[in-house]
């Protein structure tokens, strides 16, 4: 497979090796669920968090927009969280996307603590994917915005308990998050940290008919993130990928499996998701090269050093 090289600056240091962490299991000690009163508080995802670059929540189209769970007193379906949102899918009680903003200058520490995940309590438990899919098999518990991404600025204790409602988990193979996602959210989360830059993450699922039923619940094949950033030429740029589980799993169970990442185009994540990224894609430089010469283009990567930005 060949992948587009791309000349523009991005984040720093596009060679250094991430060694993946420890897993997040807990929210902070004494987290508790929050009111629909004191969620209707939380300020949500920024659409002009980025300076100079606008980036508005992606918008489900065709068939997808029917399946968007509804939240009261919200047209658009939009859950807020302390620097994050989400919209749910219906059919599938899981999230259809999840858009987080990242102060690189501002991120904060926080200890993990105990495991406490709870139901949003805004939309109907039956609405959302919870414990009991998760219990006695191999099946995590995982973070589409992960834990410490929203922890910066004053509210970052908030943020790291706002990640553990169950609108936000996904299931995902024990391990899965030992292998390369990990490894590229630790690559994105550092290079922020390290410039104390701002950059912009959209999570999910691919959300396909055929996904494979268990205990009532479509589990996903694949996972996907298109990430939104300003180079450091100051010009806007983004980037996606896509890691699949498929192979880890049969119709008896679920096994251990290799897990394979790609970067991919933001026009490829539009496709597979019925999300409309806006004009995005204009600034990847996969989706540019598709368009000129209407070859899809991915690249496998198995390790910091094949990412292209």
């Amino acid at each position: 497979m060949t992948a587009l090289k791309d000349d523009r600056p991005g984040l720093r240091d596009m060679r250094r090796l991430v060694e993946p962490a420890a897993t997040a299991l807990g929210g902070s000690p004494g987290a508790r669920a929050a009111t629909v009163a004191e969620l209707a508080e939380r300020d949500g995802y920024t659409p002009d968090f980025l300076a100079d670059m606008p980036v508005a929540l992606p918008v489900p189209t065709d068939a997808l927009a029917e399946d968007v769970t509804p939240v009261p007193g919200r047209d658009d379906g939009r859950l807020d969280y302390t620097h994050f949102s989400l919209v749910m899918s219906r059919s599938r009680r899981l999230a259809l996307f999840t858009a987080v903003n990242i102060d690189g200058s501002a991120l904060v520490s926080v200890p993990r603590g105990s495991d406490h995940w709870r139901y949003d309590p805004r939309i109907d438990r039956d609405l959302q994917a919870g414990p009991d899919l998760y219990s006695r098999n191999p099946l995590d518990r995982g973070h589409l915005v992960r834990r410490t991404a929203p922890n910066w600025g004053e509210n970052a204790s908030i943020a790291n308990d706002d990640t553990f409602y169950f609108t936000n988990a996904t299931p995902q193979l024990a391990g899965f998050n030992q292998q390369t996602w990990l490894g590229l959210e630790n690559y994105l989360l550092d290079n922020a940290r390290a410039d104390r830059q701002r950059i912009t993450v959209f999570s999910g699922p691919v959300l396909d008919s055929d996904d494979r039923v268990y205990r009532g619940i479509q589990i996903p094949e694949a996972y996907w993130k298109v990430v939104a950033f300003m180079g450091e030429d100051g010009r806007p740029s983004a980037t996606a990928y896509m890691i699949e589980q498929g192979d880890g799993l049969d119709q008896l169970g679920f096994m251990f499996g290799q897990y394979r990442t790609y970067q991919r185009s933001v026009a490829r994540i539009e496709a597979l998701t019925g999300l409309d990224f806006g004009d995005l894609g204009d600034f990847d430089g996969f989706s540019n090269e598709e368009r000129m010469t209407g070859v899809r283009i991915e690249a496998e990567i198995r390790g910091p050093e094949d990412i292209r930005v």
